[in-house]
């Protein structure tokens, strides 16, 4: 009888809290409530299948379900999430629909079933009130709108090791340690399992722990449950609960997939979780090693390098699993994108940690150095040398300049380090001109792809990378802000850009123009400008210039949408050949990023 109390008034207060449901009188949700039934349901299992009759419809009163679809060739689709507090079905059941997609339960979930029947039912008792809401419902469901006006419930995570030794321990305490700072977080390790006031004995009934879940869901924001090496009954129970799952491996450790880790993946549900990997290193390891190489035969979204006792490192974790990591654009704009360094300096003063940081041509150079650690001042001093550099005029017949020295120079600068194998993520952006599109390099040589992103067409030789020609990236898109839309989302669930992205833009548009009265561009009057110091025509470097960058000029309306904020230093005075004045230019844009920061919304 307790359960089926607390169960009625779970039920309406779920009601209650529905931006549909909660405007019907208290005596209509009474007798709504009272025609649920109660079920409940392990992760992984199956709610709803495609195609099946709508009988039915649910409330989820704790845990989470997950909308999917299989495509043709058996591919899975991930869809929209379920919490606790919202419905699903009510659409089919009413239109005598079939279902129109699957529906999992992410976790042990409890929902509150209303059957067809039963709905009639209450439609006879209260038929007036019961066409309102559920027309609403309707209308909410074809327009996406929220089901409920606010909600609480608790992210929940489980770190797996994928071998004894890996290091789980560290990683959950650092990772619960780092979601401390935006909310309230319970740790559950294994030897705590068995004691926990808030989960009981193991030996319990998977009902009986479900429900003790609940109250843990309603104190915290975050639950970390802390795997064991094997698949124990811990270990699968932990899975189950979690809405994420954090598989932890030690750097020194086979890359190959486990025997646990296989375990895991016949666990019902397996899919429709998101997956991740950290692998875990020395404290005093100057940098990661083959990150990339981990992702070989497994599914998860990202690899994350983490070093022990660096609270920075799992702060980024936590920001990335919570959606609110922060991602920073730098533009191309030659001397005028040294301002990129006062903007970075402003945002570190005001404690916005930069989690993902990517770039095309002059911002591609500054963020590679960035992600490297190197300091803000240093950055400043070697990409001037790099820029003293000159180049070697060469027989235009790919372009005018040779490109060898610059060549040289990256390679010096970032000797074998590779895009994939930094602490914090980078990419640089380039124009594919053999297939007309945005490459975006996130792995490879970090010089190379520097390079390639600081190609101008036609002035500089394009970078071949597997057989294609890649060019200065501004010819599409000068400020690569939809590559890092994609990189901070989710793809398994296709929200790419889950997080915040400040886009930062020194791309002026300079006046192209001539005297009206001028009938053709000539070598002579071009000479005479040279020669005078005053610029009577555009030269070849200004025209391939601005040829290279009218296609970022073209969609900067749209590059503005899709950033968060955007920040334009005013460097339009400073050429895009004025390295001498790089101190000048930082100051400008500190002093800029400093204003515009402080309207931000905190």
């Amino acid at each position: 009888m307790v359960v089926a109390a607390k169960f009625r008034t779970r039920a309406l207060q779920v009601l209650r809290d529905s931006r549909v449901f909660g405007q019907l009188d208290e005596s209509v949700l009474n007798d709504l409530a009272g025609f649920f039934e109660l079920q409940d349901v392990r992760g992984g299992l199956q709610v709803l299948r495609e195609g099946d009759p709508s009988d039915s419809m649910f409330f989820v009163l704790s845990g989470r379900l997950r909308v999917s679809r299989r495509n043709p060739d058996g591919s899975l689709l991930l869809y929209n999430e379920i919490s606790a507090g919202e419905s699903v079905g009510e659409t089919g059941m009413i239109l005598h629909q079939p279902r129109t997609a699957d529906v999992t339960a992410v976790r042990d979930s409890t929902l509150a079933v209303l059957h067809r029947a039963n709905f009639e039912t209450v439609l006879r008792l209260q038929p007036l009130a019961v066409n309102r809401v559920f027309s609403q419902a309707i209308y909410n469901h074809l327009r996406h709108g929220a089901q409920i006006a606010q909600q609480h419930y608790a992210l929940s995570f489980v770190v797996v090791p994928l071998h004894v030794g890996a290091g789980a321990d560290v990683v959950a305490r650092g990772l619960a340690k780092a979601l401390g700072n935006s909310g309230r977080v319970h740790l559950l390790p294994p030897s705590e399992a068995q004691a926990h006031s808030g989960l009981g004995s193991l030996d319990a009934g998977d009902d009986d722990i479900g429900r003790r879940n609940d109250d843990l869901e309603e104190q915290f924001d975050y639950l970390v449950y802390e795997a064991e090496p094997v698949a124990s009954s811990w270990t699968r129970r932990a899975f189950r609960q979690a809405d994420q799952v954090i598989f932890v491996a030690n750097a020194g450790a086979s890359m190959e997939v486990g025997e646990l880790e296989q375990r895991l993946t016949r666990e019902p549900g397996f899919a429709m979780k998101r997956k991740h990997l950290v692998v875990l290193h020395p404290a005093n390891t100057p940098k990661p090693h083959e990150v990339r190489r981990w992702l070989q035969g497994r599914s998860c979204e990202r690899v994350y390098p983490l070093r022990t006792g660096h609270d920075g490192d799992f702060g980024r974790l936590g920001r990335f699993l919570t959606g609110t990591a922060t991602g920073v654009v730098l533009g191309g704009g030659g001397a005028r994108g040294y301002a990129h360094l006062g903007v970075l300096r402003a945002l570190s003063e005001a404690g916005i940690p930069i989690d993902m940081i990517g770039g095309n041509s002059m911002g591609a150079l500054v963020g590679a150095q960035y992600a490297c650690d190197v300091p803000l001042d240093e950055i400043r001093r070697r990409t001037q040398a790099f820029a003293a550099g000159g180049e070697t005029i060469t027989v235009p017949l790919i372009s005018l300049v040779a490109g060898r020295r610059v060549e040289r120079d990256l390679q010096k600068m970032f000797g074998d380090i590779a895009v994939d194998s930094l602490w914090r993520p980078f990419f640089a952006a380039a124009c594919n001109l053999s297939k007309g599109c945005t490459t975006v390099q996130d792995s490879g040589p970090l010089w190379r792809a520097v390079l390639a992103s600081n190609s101008p067409a036609g002035l500089f030789p394009p970078v071949l990378y597997k057989g294609d020609l890649l060019v200065d990236g501004a010819i599409l898109e000068n400020v690569p802000v939809s590559a890092m839309r994609m990189r901070l989302g989710t793809p398994l669930e296709k929200r790419r850009g889950n997080g915040t992205i400040i886009a930062i833009d020194v791309d002026v548009q300079d006046d192209l123009g001539v005297d009206p009265a001028l009938a053709r561009l000539s070598r002579r009057t071009a000479l005479k400008g040279l020669l005078t110091r005053k610029r009577i025509t555009p030269g070849i470097t200004e025209i391939l210039y601005r040829a290279g960058h009218i296609g970022g000029l073209n969609q900067r309306a749209s590059t503005i949408a899709q950033a968060d904020h955007y920040l334009e230093p005013p460097v339009a005075d400073y050429s895009m050949m004025e390295h001498k004045s790089a101190a000048e230019i930082v100051e400008r844009g500190y002093q800029h990023a400093v204003k515009e920061i402080a309207k931000w919304p905190r």
